[in-house]
């Protein structure tokens, strides 16, 4: 089994500990993110990790599956919408900032993978559309693509900058020319017309990308599971 620990990285940014898992010794760094509210060890507790076990072990990959803020940002309807987006923007720039740095210079790269299913998709893909030099590979699992949701109706600059299916329409393509992109789904994923609207973005930009469509299978654990190992193991063994 690979090697597994948990480390609190602190940030100045967010002022708290944000809690890491991280799997396998040594490997091109992936940073992982949770579904909706998700803890950061879900990914490892409903086994995706565990479909890439082969590549973790083979020193190929080494996982780093990070808590998000989601219910004190998109999900705390106790505060208005501009503090969620604020919120969340802060979380950003801790990974801008400090984690991703720190990931830098730990594994001596410039660039890193990001990966996430259904709202873990969404956080992989803003991610990397945002700051696309720093990101080799996305995939993303039955993600979506925008925040407006909820926003309930407020909009400004950050919101725009948060959602990959408007501000990618208006950036220049060869951000993002050597970048891996993979967007799966399904034919009965509550997340395909996101991706499909997402890949037609991409499409009509003339951005190269992997459009993954499954059948008979639903927006859940076992499609990302089936699906997380053949597009690891594509880019990475």
């Amino acid at each position: 089994m690979p090697h597994i620990e948990h480390s609190d990285y602190y940030s100045h940014i967010l002022n708290m500990h944000v809690p890491v898992e991280i799997t396998g010794h040594y490997g091109y760094p992936v940073i992982m993110f949770p579904t909706s509210q998700g803890s950061y060890t879900q990914n490892n507790d409903f086994h995706l990790n565990g479909s890439v076990n082969w590549l973790i072990e083979q020193g190929k990959i080494k996982l780093y599956n990070i808590q998000t803020i989601d219910s004190s940002s998109f999900y705390d309807n106790n505060i208005p919408p501009q503090d969620r987006i604020r919120n969340y923007e802060r979380y950003i720039q801790f990974l801008i900032q400090e984690f991703v740095p720190y990931i830098q210079k730990l594994h001596q790269t410039h660039r890193i993978a990001v990966a996430g299913a259904s709202f873990g998709g969404y956080h992989a893909a803003n991610f990397a559309f945002r700051f696309p030099d720093l990101v080799s590979h996305l995939i993303c699992l039955s993600g979506a693509f925008s925040i407006r949701n909820f926003m309930d109706g407020y909009s400004d600059d950050l919101v725009y900058f948060n959602c990959p299916n408007e501000f990618v329409k208006n950036d220049a393509a060869w951000k993002y020319k050597h970048m891996h992109i993979v967007l799966s789904t399904s034919d009965q994923d509550i997340c395909r017309d996101k991706n499909i609207e997402m890949a037609e973005i991409l499409r009509s930009k003339g951005i190269d990308f992997w459009y993954d469509e499954r059948k008979w299978i639903s927006h859940d654990w076992p499609l990302w599971r089936m699906v997380f190992p053949m597009f690891m193991g594509r880019f990475f063994s």
